[in-house]
């Protein structure tokens, strides 16, 4: 409650300076490895080692991507077991993730291995780039397993309440490829083999570090035992980490698209198929350094922005988000200018052995491809701003529009243009992209009114009971399952719980009732398992979840809906029952309650149970509905009276 009050009523600015320095400066560690890289191989190497190693990042991506998916989402899952008191199951998937991180590169690795040297061939490289590319990728795949092992626990440490720890475990190894890179390749005179020495030698220094935490971790402990793979500890796991694989595998499929076409378009031109590829490479690195630096600060404002407009604080959700829009705007305006005023200081960082043709070609590709960055990374943060704030069906489209225009127009645009076409596809996406966001999030933002005020009214506090059994009701819409819940309180003499669970959920976190209330319903039907997934409907799940527990230490009582039968699980004082009843029975019911037609009866009916179904399915990874899962399960058609006196009698017996 304490932390919830903080995110709602301490001050924004000094919010977001908390949150978004971690965050941009893990994702500028993160991509310290490949920008160092370049700048040594530029220098000692030549362009054509740039080329090589551009060749190689699509394939180091699909690995981060790997990572990302086991790290962030165990990262997240980890931070809302927490928010749920309930980690006991937490090694298990802690381990399950590392195995699963570890067993990603192993098939990358053995993929790579395989295909040899044709993998290489269509990712760009040419007769001029094969054997560099070769010696480079070969050792940077050897490291590959524990590589993605290290990225997946440094997301999990975070999560763990020790970033500090995250942050130096990465800050070792990327400090050690600094330092080893340039005596790799001016001291010992390995070429390109001593760059891909000291990257994987500091992955692996600080993937010990990382290991070396799971000694000391404070909210999970893993076991020997715990790496025993096991669907149903990583299966909620996956879902959480989806958004962070979807950002990875849109840069893949534009690295590689780009790869192949500057190649093609390079050889009819005056600059040949290597010289586009290796100033590119360059260039995507500087693009790497500012997208980072931008989505660390709108990473680091997400759990501010959720929270507050969860708790519906619209007037803080809109301050936070323009201050993520100065600071990126700020950021993005420095680096044009540079870029724009100066790029001949920036292809030179890299290395200045390619000629003319390639300094040309180079500042060209710099000054355009990289005009309009403000575009991309405001259009990058707004994606996330609606990810945010549970708007998952826009959100996930919005982050794909961009690379998705990006490749379409790198392949159009170059049969009129020739080589030039592909550069100019970047600012012309962006722009695309930029006007299609902006009118998205400005209806998003026109619906966020004044402050909601806290409804006080119908709030409820823990009514007194007695020691004895819980019943929990999980109910098919239109089968009456509310009103047996409450018959079958008022039969036992206890109370019942319906809509009061959201009241106490939201005393508990700060969120608005009615935002906790709606994270079930039928109206998130586009992309629910994403909608589920976002940070500000976990928190409301595990506000829930609390508040189901305060109501079952209580006493006795009747809890109706809201998954309560697989809160409790852990519990031998509950009996679990499942109402269900003939579709006709149930379409007249809703006929009758709501005053539908039959047909918007069983439209409505089929919504709702599906959002039910999807929403037991997040929480629990298993099938709502299923009666094994259920100690009894009831045809309510027999009329609530009855199937009421049924329930009690079977508790009786219980």
């Amino acid at each position: 409650m304490e932390e919830n009050n903080y995110l709602g009523q301490e001050k924004v600015s000094k919010l977001l300076l908390q949150f978004a320095i971690p965050s941009t400066l893990a994702l500028i560690i993160s991509c310290l490895y490949n920008i160092v890289d370049q700048i040594f191989v530029g220098n000692g190497v030549g362009y054509l080692g740039n080329a090589a190693t551009g060749i190689v990042f699509p394939i180091t991506v699909i690995g981060w991507g790997a990572s990302v998916l086991f790290g962030d989402g165990m990262a997240t899952y980890l931070s809302l077991s927490q928010g749920k008191g309930d980690t006991s199951t937490a090694g298990r998937s802690v381990a399950n993730s590392i195995l699963g991180s570890f067993l990603s590169g192993v098939v990358i690795i053995a993929v790579c291995y395989a295909l040899g040297d044709s993998v290489f061939y269509a990712l760009g490289a040419t007769e001029a780039t094969i054997e560099l590319t070769r010696d480079y990728g070969r050792i940077i795949f050897l490291m590959m397993p524990l590589a993605l092992v290290q990225n997946t626990l440094a997301s999990i440490i975070r999560a763990d309440g020790s970033p500090k720890y995250s942050m130096a475990a990465m800050m070792a190894g990327a400090v050690f490829n600094m330092i080893g890179d340039p005596v790799a390749i001016f001291v010992l005179h390995w070429g390109i083999k001593g760059a891909a020495i000291a990257t994987i030698l500091g992955q692996f220094i600080s993937f010990l570090i990382c290991i070396a935490y799971l000694t000391r971790s404070r909210v999970f402990r893993v076991k020997a035992s715990d790496f025993i793979p096991s669907w149903q500890y990583l299966k909620p796991v996956l879902p959480l980490g989806a958004g962070s694989f979807l950002t990875q595998l849109c840069i893949v499929a534009t690295t590689i698209a780009n790869n192949i076409l500057l190649k093609s378009y390079g050889a009819q031109s005056e600059y040949g198929p290597d010289i586009p590829l290796s100033a590119f490479v360059v260039i995507i690195k500087l693009f790497q350094i500012i997208l980072n630096i931008a989505c660390g600060i709108t990473a680091g404002a997400l759990p501010i922005m959720g929270y507050n407009y969860g708790a519906r604080l619209y007037s803080r959700v809109k301050e936070t988000f323009k201050l993520v829009v100065l600071s990126t705007l700020t950021v993005c305006v420095v680096a044009t200018v540079l870029f724009e005023s100066v790029p001949l200081v920036f292809v030179r960082m890299f290395g200045s052995d390619g000629g003319e043709l390639y300094t040309n070609f180079a500042i060209g590709c710099l000054r355009i491809y990289l005009s309009l960055v403000i575009f991309t990374c405001l259009q990058k943060a707004c994606a996330m701003f609606l990810q945010s704030i549970g708007h998952a069906k826009a959100a996930v489209p919005l982050s794909v529009l961009r690379d998705v225009l990006l490749i379409i127009l790198a392949i159009v645009m170059p049969m009129g243009m020739g080589i030039m076409g592909i550069l100019w596809s970047a600012p012309v996406a962006d722009v695309i992209a930029m006007v299609i966001t902006v009118a998205v999030v400005a209806k998003v933002w026109k619906s966020m009114g004044a402050d909601a005020q806290p409804d006080r009214q119908g709030e409820a506090a823990l009514r007194p009971s007695r020691p004895g059994v819980i019943v929990t009701i999980a109910r098919e819409h239109g089968s009456a399952g509310k009103r047996v819940g409450q018959l079958v309180a008022e039969k036992l003499g206890v109370p019942c719980y319906y809509k009061e669970m959201t009241a106490l959920a939201a005393q508990e976190s700060g969120l608005a009732r009615e935002f906790i209330s709606g994270i079930n319903s039928d109206e998130n039907a586009v992309m629910r398992d994403l909608y589920l997934s976002t940070t500000v409907v976990q928190q409301a799940i595990a506000a829930q979840d609390k508040a189901i527990n305060m109501i079952a230490d209580a006493g006795s009582c009747v809890i109706v809906g809201r998954a309560a039968d697989y809160v409790l699980r852990n519990r031998d004082n509950v009996v679990r029952v499942f109402i269900h009843a003939p579709k006709e029975y149930r379409v007249k019911k809703v006929m009758e309650m709501y005053g539908d037609s039959e047909a918007e009866g069983k439209k409505s009916i089929a919504r709702s149970d599906a959002a039910r179904g999807a929403y037991y399915k997040n929480i629990s990874g298993q099938d709502w509905g299923d009666p094994h899962q259920y100690e009894l399960s009831v045809d309510s058609s027999i009329g609530p009276e009855k199937t009421a006196e049924l329930i009690c009698a079977y508790v009786d017996r219980a």
